[in-house]
């Protein structure tokens, strides 16, 4: 086929921008993303080899060469790994698949500071546009394994690319890098010199499980560097040839060690935190690292890690989990859905176990007694380092549960048996202020500050703390000091009717059944006055629950209002319209439910209609302020009005009247 040439995709020309334009300061990291692919290329091959035997496929000598030409300015990185189709490289390369491009972008170019740049980078993951960096032009030149013509695609990130087709290529991938000139003031190194790919590749490619080779030619008696081989306590056997050069052997410059293999005292932070790099392809460093290592009838070693940021896929369908399984140090699979619940889904990390098959599938992994097993151990061990930084490192915690907190609630729905430790290491808002300042509580703290005779922990939920705090079923609450959590999250909603306790005391929506707060003594002294009223405003009540029929199943007199003249209530084991919401977005049929409206004796419209109800024979003159206070009720809670055209026109309609 012909040489073609293609335009980037608006979001990719953005960010090719970006990358030849120098946002990182930082360069260095170009090449570990490139060694980071081709280590996942070469992991692929041999997956695909041990699937298929079939494959026609050359798997004698997996390998990742590195290859400089310091007189013609050039790097290639090559791999013999799984290689790409001429439509992976168009879908690959071409194009940035990403829903979040847009908004990335656009936080990108307000990024002021390089730090905070590279760590939106790190969250979309665009490792091989990172080579234009350093390079003013890209050359690829790849071949899938198993097929018999290759793909060279070749571009300078200013807006087009070409590919085309070739009938010579060796198995796998290799990029060639035409780079840019050295500029110290820009912190552009010779990338093109050995010592310097060397201490890259020491730095964060060292544990790469297959081996990197480096291949360079030098002076006769002398090393990359410039040393000579006394200096550099080697030496050559190769003549010279006719330009003054001698070939060298490959070198292997990585020392292929499993980082989880070691203990832990060989092992740096710095060396843990490339290998989370390499896994997750994030640029910023963990939040926490967790090892683990089970030995007797099934042995196994994890190495995990907590990231410092939520992904911006966390919560989208299709989003990959991060842990990847080895068997005997040979890779297996790099997203093991088995290893981990599916609310721990952003822990990344390696677990290499010993007893499993080779050719193990993920059918067979879900079914597996050793998974499960493994399953249950690595759940618990999160679960642990999560609760020992809530006590032992709070301002780490506070900011893993600022990223995480969300989707960690989802394990109160489907983790039964670490319901109890999941909740101990929960946080909340909450009303509770610490010199004027409120901060979320775990609700050991929320517990420990209940007030004498109070049973219950007290919530309410809505779409936000400004809508919660302003809602009139807090008005009680309030004037008497009880602290309530104000739960804002969509799972909210659901856990709290599955999550039955805390620590012997029951979860009790505040907007939901009644009220009696205070203590034993405060309660039965006031029964006496509530039972009077209740007389007083049985009339009423009667009255507005017959007019009120088509909304609420009952009317009756509220002991949670201080201020607001009326409020919208459940039964205790109604589902609330919240609740309703999410499982008719989930497909599912619920049928509406009546509330009850409950009215504050105490407030002057209550009052005033009340007496009118007693004074006039003729109520339907009465029926649109009934109507009128149910709306403002459910207005108040932040409810959706049944016919708001009408509601506008009541209101309008009583204030002309008023003027």
């Amino acid at each position: 086929m012909p040489t073609e040439t293609f335009e980037f995709q608006v979001e990719a020309r953005q960010l090719l921008r970006m990358m030849i334009h120098s946002i990182y300061s930082n360069k260095d990291v170009f090449l570990r993303e490139l060694v980071s692919n081709a280590s996942d290329a070469l992991d692929k091959l041999r997956l695909a080899a041990l699937r298929d035997d079939t494959l026609d496929v050359d798997v004698s000598d997996p390998h990742i060469t590195i290859e400089p030409d310091q007189s013609a300015r050039t790097l290639t990185v090559r791999d013999n790994g799984i290689g790409m189709s001429r439509d992976e490289v168009v879908e690959l390369i071409g194009t940035i698949a990403n829903s979040g491009t847009a908004a990335f972008l656009r936080e990108l170019k307000e990024a002021d500071d390089p730090t905070a740049a590279e760590g939106l980078i790190g969250q979309f993951g665009v490792g091989f546009y990172a080579s234009f960096m350093v390079a003013d032009e890209v050359t690829l030149l790849t071949r899938r394994a198993g097929e018999s013509q290759g793909t060279r695609w070749t571009s300078d990130g200013e807006g087009t690319y070409t590919i085309e087709t070739v009938d010579e290529a060796p198995q796998g991938t290799s990029i060639t890098l035409r780079l840019k000139p050295e500029d110290a003031e820009d912190r552009l190194h010779d990338y093109s010199a050995p010592w310097k790919i060397k201490e890259i590749v020491k730095r964060y490619s060292d544990f790469i499980t297959w081996p990197i080779r480096l291949v360079t030619e030098a002076p006769a008696g002398q090393d990359g560097s410039g040393a000579t081989d006394a200096e550099a306590g080697t030496g050559t056997d190769a003549d010279p040839g006719e330009d003054g050069t001698a070939p060298r052997e490959p070198e292997v410059i990585n020392s292929m060690k499993a980082l989880w293999a070691r203990s832990r005292d060989e092992v740096t932070d710095d060396e843990y935190h490339e290998l989370y790099k390499h896994i997750s392809h994030d640029w910023n460093d963990p939040l926490e690292t967790i090892r683990l290592q089970a030995e007797g009838t099934f042995e196994y070693q994890a190495l995990l890690f907590i990231p410092a940021q939520a992904p911006r896929d966390l919560f989208q369908q299709g989003y990959k989990r991060g842990i990847q399984l080895y068997v005997k140090r040979v890779f297996i699979m790099d997203d093991c859905e088995a290893l981990m619940p599916d609310y721990l889904r952003f822990v990344k990390g390696v677990v290499d176990a010993q007893d499993l098959s080779l050719n193990v599938s993920r059918e067979i992994l879900q079914q597996d007694r050793q998974i499960q097993l493994m399953h249950r151990r690595l759940a618990k061990k999160v679960l642990a380092t999560v609760k020992d930084m809530m006590s032992g490192a709070p301002e780490t915690y506070e900011t893993f549960w600022s990223q995480f907190g969300r989707v960690m609630k989802e394990g109160l729905l489907s983790d039964l048996e670490n319901r109890e430790t999941l909740l101990a290491v929960s946080s909340f808002a909450t009303t509770h202020t610490t010199g004027g300042e409120s901060k979320p509580t775990g609700l050991r703290a929320y517990v420990e500050r209940m007030k004498e005779g109070q049973e219950h922990i007290f919530y309410l939920t809505g779409e936000s703390r400004q809508a919660i705090e302003n809602s009139p079923h807090m008005e009680a609450f309030r004037a008497k000091g009880i602290e309530v959590l104000l739960l804002t999250d969509p799972v909210d909603e659901i856990w709290v009717d599955m999550a039955p306790e805390f620590d012997g005391k029951a979860f009790r929506s505040i907007a939901k059944g009644e009220v009696d707060l205070g203590t034993e003594e405060e309660r039965k002294e006031a029964e006496s006055e509530r039972e009077q009223r209740r007389t007083e405003y049985a009339g009423l009540l009667d009255w507005m629950t017959e007019r009120l029929d088509e909304h609420v199943k009952e009317v009756r007199l509220s002991s949670r209002l201080t201020v607001s003249p009326a409020c919208v209530v459940s039964d205790t084991h109604d589902v609330t319209p919240a609740l309703e919401q999410i499982y008719r977005s989930m497909g599912q049929a619920v049928p509406r439910g009546k509330r009850i409206l409950e009215l504050n004796p105490s407030h002057p419209l209550v009052t005033t209609l009340n007496q009118a109800h007693g004074d006039r024979e003729d109520h339907s003159t009465l029926d649109d302020t009934a109507e009128l206070l149910y709306n403002l009720a459910l207005l108040a809670e932040g409810g959706e009005l049944t016919d708001p055209s009408r509601f506008v026109k009541l209101m309008a309609d009583r204030l002309e009247r008023t003027v």
